[in-house]
């Protein structure tokens, strides 16, 4: 299945709630991130991450490889005041200069990757000490929550969809095959961290959010997609009718040295 987060850009920038302040804070405190450091962030999106640096102090460049999204994260750091260089490439083949940069991070993204080549790439723009951070902002499935009913419903439309995400840590929100991927590339002082949020959301913008999801905006044809939301609306209003809900999070970051 193809899967192109351009068409829900809109969306994913209005509704997608990004990584909390929390994630950065502790990121800060490990001594990753801080002010004057420079910073790649790979599969930006609409720069959640790459706008979290920012507000840090870090010098950031934003790489993606869909042109509406890169448009979209262009706005949202104009709309903050914020100085971020957001320019197209794949993070397997940046085409950045080696050895520029203290830190590259990859947020809700590295599953979409050749995963091998992203890390190997990574190193390459990396000073030696400069720390790579592969970190995810999931959405937390227990049974008879509404994160479950949502799932169960976007399979409903469209069922079997074979997502990498899906494959891995999602809805556990844990990722142990990461560390593989950073020891085989040959990076040192593996650590990782993870803790829980709830994220508040009004019915309106979690449909927005799951519509800018991958198994519905992201791939399915704009009718079905319309026909998705009437009936999320429905399942919202009728199990769900708490307005804002409270939907549970789990940041989960690895931390890896270049040597």
């Amino acid at each position: 299945m193809q899967v192109d987060f351009g068409r829900t850009s809109d969306d994913y920038a209005k509704h997608r709630a990004g990584f909390p302040e929390a994630f950065f804070a502790r990121l800060a405190k490990e001594g990753v991130v801080r002010p004057g450091l420079r910073a790649v962030d790979f599969g930006t999106g609409t720069g959640t991450v790459a706008r979290g640096l920012a507000r840090r102090g870090c010098t950031v460049t934003g790489l993606d490889i869909s042109e509406p999204m890169l448009e979209a994260a262009r706005r949202l750091a104009v709309q903050e005041e914020l100085s971020v260089e957001f320019r197209r490439g794949s993070a397997e083949r940046t085409e950045l200069p080696s050895g520029a940069f203290e830190l590259v991070t990859a947020g809700q993204c590295w599953h979409w990757f050749d995963r091998s080549a992203a890390a190997l790439e990574a190193m390459r723009l990396l000073v030696p000490g400069g720390r790579l951070v592969i970190a995810h902002f999931d959405w937390v499935m227990s049974p008879g929550n509404v994160v479950e009913a949502t799932e169960a419903l976007m399979e409903e439309f469209n069922p079997g969809a074979q997502l990498p995400q899906y494959r891995y840590g999602h809805n556990v929100g844990l990722y142990p095959e990461w560390f593989h991927d950073a020891k085989s590339a040959g990076y040192v002082r593996l650590e990782s961290f993870s803790f829980d949020v709830e994220v508040p959301y009004t019915h309106e913008s979690w449909r927005g959010r799951v519509r800018a999801s991958a198994k519905v905006g992201g791939s399915l044809p704009q009718e079905q997609v319309a026909r998705f939301d009437d009936a999320f609306a429905t399942l919202l209003a009728r199990r769900f009718p708490e307005d804002p809900l409270s939907i549970p999070h789990r940041v989960f970051a690895l931390l890896a040295t270049r040597p």
